[in-house]
């Protein structure tokens, strides 16, 4: 009986107070998918979270969906995802830095700890940055935690990437398991 109260007052809450504020502030496609089904899910949980901590407290204050305030995402205009994958920007310590094109595939998963990278310092001049180059990751991959993607790399379908991988290269054909450093197929898969 008290889950059910519990769950309405939830539902009320989130229909009348959150989605309003939530559509003023994130881009609304960004707020449909498989976690935002009913008041009660998971998405609207990140939302009001999004809501005080990347506008009021500052964390990611630019991004126009919601991010946890334990990860970074900067130039958010070139990152590209499906909706149903919002969970990617929920955990612990991801990084996607977005000087250059970062394009995630539907239902690909992101680890903790992950640094999904663009552009590297100039060795020249420490100060500036190389030009960008773009990271695209296919569907239905998996990124392991504290694996690194470096700038130009695609990785296909169905691409598993090992804990503390770093990843310097593409493997465009997917269907594979990557690891080490740096990564190499360690098993193709069917």
């Amino acid at each position: 009986m008290f889950k059910k109260i519990k769950h309405v007052f939830i539902s009320i809450y989130v229909i009348c107070i959150i989605k309003p504020i939530a559509y003023l502030v994130y881009e609304k496609k960004y707020l449909t998918g498989k976690y935002f089904q009913n008041a009660c899910d998971v998405g609207w949980r990140w939302v009001m979270k999004g809501l005080f901590f990347q506008k009021v407290l500052g964390f990611n204050r630019d991004v126009p969906w919601p991010v946890s305030c334990r990860c970074s995402v900067g130039f958010p205009q070139n990152i590209f995802f499906h909706p149903d994958d919002l969970n990617n920007f929920q955990g612990i310590g991801i990084y996607v830095q977005g000087y250059g094109r970062t394009f995630i595939g539907h239902g690909t998963w992101i680890g903790p700890h992950v640094g999904l990278i663009t552009a590297n310092h100039n060795i020249d001049d420490l100060d500036s940055h190389c030009t960008p180059k773009g990271i695209e990751i296919g569907k239905k991959c998996w990124i392991g935690m504290n694996s690194v993607i470096l700038p130009g790399v695609t990785l296909g379908n169905k691409t598993i990437v090992g804990a503390g991988a770093v990843v310097t290269k593409s493997f465009p054909k997917g269907n594979c398991i990557i690891a080490g450093n740096p990564a190499r197929i360690i098993k193709e898969l069917r």
